[in-house]
């Protein structure tokens, strides 16, 4: 039997994940697992939510509409767009590396440029769908550079992975918009804004106009739900829209009713935005705290926020990834994340700072 090989490899995070657990067996101690890109402060409380649904229901044991369920579509539109665009700009996705793989296998584009320190898996995607990438080292170097990127796209997260660093909104947008109006396709790839958001965030608004932009989104990180794998596609190109449920439709014959039903109602119900608001506070407080705690011992890497602010689920500690195992921590080298700068990024470490701050201080403390 002959394989058609992507070429890809398994991510590393994971592998360090199964490390993690070998060690602890073996050792009988415990590893404080900062290597997961999961919040893991508290998991969202769904107890009441759940309590009317109807499992039995149409909209959970037949197939889904192709773009996903109408009603779930307008509250996102409401959600995130404060009403002004349209459900059928919205389409519903298995999380949010599904719909950035939609959109890459389907885009007409010569190279998507991805910022110097991107999420790994970006790379490998765009390796399974013949797709080749470029770097740029900052978001204030895409200006001078459009007349490289003309015919290609670039991808924006914000906060990023694995940097964690939230960019000034009015600074990226004025880039935003003239990369669009310059004819440059833009991959917006935002899932963590919305867990330190709420619907009065208008930003998304001032997106969904721009012809050439294209904002892949989550409710892995924003709800923490990365097990039910829901995500959305906003786009006004009719065309792409139409294109992206035809590959929906022969690719998962629909997106999974119960994640539809069950995101819906932590979006449009008093009990399910109940929840929702409560996961965030608890979240967002210890984020903060642990950011905090790393800064003043001195071990967030601050030469890589120079003009951003550390805000993510991730940050970037000085230590490497071998010196935090021996401190129990699992965590991972800031060099799987970039293809340009692997010598000097050996020495940092991605962490995910989204865990009880009394946790994280027990572990860092003896660094």
């Amino acid at each position: 039997m002959k394989i058609n090989k992507s070429g890809a490899a398994l991510s590393r995070i994971v592998q360090i994940g199964e490390t993690l657990k070998e060690l602890s067996q073996k050792s009988g101690k415990e590893y404080l697992p900062l290597n997961r890109g999961v919040n893991q402060v508290v998991n969202i409380d769904l107890t009441e939510v759940v309590k009317s649904i109807n499992f039995n229901s149409p909209e959970i044991q037949v197939y889904p509409h192709g773009a996903g369920r109408p009603d779930l579509r307008a509250a996102i539109n409401e959600e995130f767009f404060a009403g002004k665009s349209s459900p059928d700009n919205i389409l519903i996705t298995a999380g949010g590396m599904h719909a950035l793989d939609l959109v890459a296998q389907t885009v007409n584009i010569g190279k998507l440029f991805l910022p110097s320190y991107y999420w790994g898996c970006y790379f490998k995607m765009l390796k399974i769908r013949s797709v080749e990438s470029e770097g740029y080292d900052s978001q204030s170097d895409l200006l001078p550079m459009i007349d490289r990127l003309q015919g290609n796209a670039v991808l924006i997260s914000d906060p990023s992975n694995p940097l964690g660093d939230k960019h000034d909104d009015e600074e990226q947008l004025n880039i935003i918009r003239a990369l669009n109006d310059a004819g440059v396709v833009i991959f917006y790839d935002c899932p963590y804004r919305r867990l330190f958001m709420d619907a009065s965030d208008d930003y998304y608004t001032r997106l969904m106009n721009l012809d050439n932009v294209i904002i892949t989104e989550s409710f892995s990180k924003s709800v923490g739900l990365s097990g039910q794998r829901l995500g959305f596609i906003h786009t006004c190109n009719k065309e792409l829209h139409d294109e992206l449920e035809v590959r929906v439709m022969y690719n998962t014959n629909g997106i999974n009713g119960f994640a539809q039903e069950l995101v819906l109602r932590l979006l449009t119900t008093p009990e399910g935005k109940k929840a929702v608001t409560a996961f965030k506070e608890r979240t967002t407080r210890d984020i903060a705290l642990n950011i905090e705690y790393l800064r003043a011992r001195g071990l967030l890497a601050e030469e890589f926020y120079h003009g951003t602010t550390p805000q993510g689920i991730f940050v970037i500690v000085n230590r490497s990834e071998e010196e935090l195992l021996e401190h129990y921590i699992g965590a991972v080298s800031l060099s799987f994340f970039t293809k340009t700068r692997q010598e000097y990024a050996k020495n940092y470490s991605r962490i995910c700072v989204s865990v009880p701050h009394d946790k994280l201080v027990k572990y860092f403390e003896t660094i």
